[in-house]
C-alpha cells in the first residue's frame, strides 16, 4: 500500500477502534487519570482475544497518557513493552499490514524521545530518532519521526530543500533562491478540514505582511486518492487536487504549490497543515504541526518581517 495514503488515511480516521472498542476503553480511562484501569481493561482484552494489532495501540495511547502526565518511568515502562511487543509482531508481518501496529511503534518511538528530552538528554533523543528514521525510512511512520525530529531540533537551523519539479499555480523557487525574504511554508492535504480553516487566516496575514516580503509556499502531495476515497493514479489525482485549491484556496492567490510526498517527509509533515517560518537567511525560526491563530502567527511573523 502507498505509505503515504496510508498515513493520511490513519489522520483521517482518527484511531482505529477494535470490534471490543478496547482503544476507547483505554483512551477513557486515561482522560480519567485512572490508568490502573486502562491497563486492567487491557489485560482482560488480551487475555480474551490476545495481542491483537488494536491492543497494541491501546498500549501506546497509555504510554502517551503517561507522558502528558509527565510521568516519565510509566510513560517508558509503556513505551518499551509496546515496542517489545509490536517487535515480536513484525517477525511475522510487516509493518504496513494493518492501521493499528505503526501507529503503536510510531508512539512507543515518539515516547522514548520524549522521555530523553524531558530528563535534559535532547541530544540522545535526536540521535535515537535519526536511526529510528533510518530504520523505518521505507514505511508509514518515517514522516511521524521525522516531525518529532523537527520538533526538538529543526528551529535555529537552515530549512531542508524543497522538491519543486511538479507543481500547482505559480511555479515554486527553491528555498534557497529565496534568502532575503521572509518564507512562510504551509503544508496541506486536499482532505484536511483543518488546513481549509487556515486558509482565511493565511489570506488576511498576506495583505498585512506580503507588502513586507512575506512569502507564502504551500507543498502539498498525492494521496493515491481523491473525493470519498476513491482509488485515484497521480494523472487524475492532480486535477482533483488542484480543484480543491481553487474552491478553498483561491484567496492565496500567489500561493506556489510544490507537489511531492519527499517535502513532507523531508519537512515531517505528518500533521496537516504544518506551518514553517524562515527568516530573511533561509533560518527556520518557527516549526508548528497544527493550525494557529491570526495573533499566534502575527506573533511570529512579526520577527522576522521587520
Amino acid at each position: 500500500m502507498n505509505t503515504s495514503r496510508f498515513a493520511a488515511l490513519l489522520l483521517v480516521v482518527g484511531a482505529s477502534v477494535s470490534p471490543a472498542g478496547i482503544i476507547q476503553d483505554v483512551r477513557a480511562a486515561i482522560a480519567g487519570g485512572n490508568f490502573a484501569l486502562g491497563e486492567s481493561r487491557l489485560k482482560e482484552y488480551r487475555a480474551r482475544e490476545g495481542t491483537k494489532p488494536e491492543a497494541l495501540e491501546a498500549l501506546s495511547w497509555l504510554g502517551r497518557g503517561a507522558l502528558a502526565a509527565k510521568h516519565y518511568d510509566e510513560a517508558e515502562r509503556y513505551a518499551g513493552e509496546t515496542r517489545k511487543l509490536v517487535l515480536e509482531a513484525l517477525k511475522t508481518r510487516p509493518l504496513d499490514s494493518d492501521p493499528n501496529t505503526p501507529i503503536a511503534l510510531g508512539a512507543s518511538i515518539e515516547v522514548h524521545a520524549n522521555v530523553l528530552n524531558a530528563r535534559g538528554e535532547k541530544g540522545e533523543a535526536v540521535a535515537f530518532l535519526r536511526r529510528e528514521v533510518e530504520t523505518y525510512r521505507n514505511t508509514s511512520i518515517r514522516t511521524r519521526l521525522q516531525k518529532n525530529i523537527h520538533l526538538l531540533s529543526l528551529e535555529g537551523k537552515q530549512a531542508p530543500a524543497l522538491e519543486v519539479a511538479d507543481w500547482l499555480n505559480a511555479k515554486p523557487a527553491r528555498v534557497e533562491k529565496l534568502k532575503g525574504r521572509p518564507v512562510l511554508l504551509f503544508f496541506w492535504a486536499h482532505w484536511c478540514g483543518d488546513c481549509k480553516a487556515q486558509a482565511p487566516v493565511l489570506a488576511r496575514l498576506m495583505e498585512q505582511y506580503g507588502p513586507k516580503g512575506l512569502v507564502l509556499v504551500g507543498p502539498t502531495q498525492r494521496y493515491g486518492y481523491v473525493n470519498r476515497g476513491e482509488d485515484a493514479p497521480p494523472e487524475k489525482e492532480k486535477p482533483y487536487i488542484e480543484s480543491v485549491r481553487r474552491e478553498h484556496y483561491g484567496s492565496l492567490s500567489g500561493m506556489a504549490v510544490p507537489v511531492s510526498e519527499e517535502n513532507f517527509r523531508n519537512y515531517g509533515a505528518s500533521t496537516t497543515p504544518t506551518l514553517v517560518l524562515l527568516d530573511r537567511e533561509g533560518v527556520v525560526r518557527m516549526y508548528h504541526p497544527g493550525k494557529m491563530t491570526y495573533e499566534e502567527l502575527t506573533g511570529q511573523l512579526e520577527k522576522v518581517t521587520n
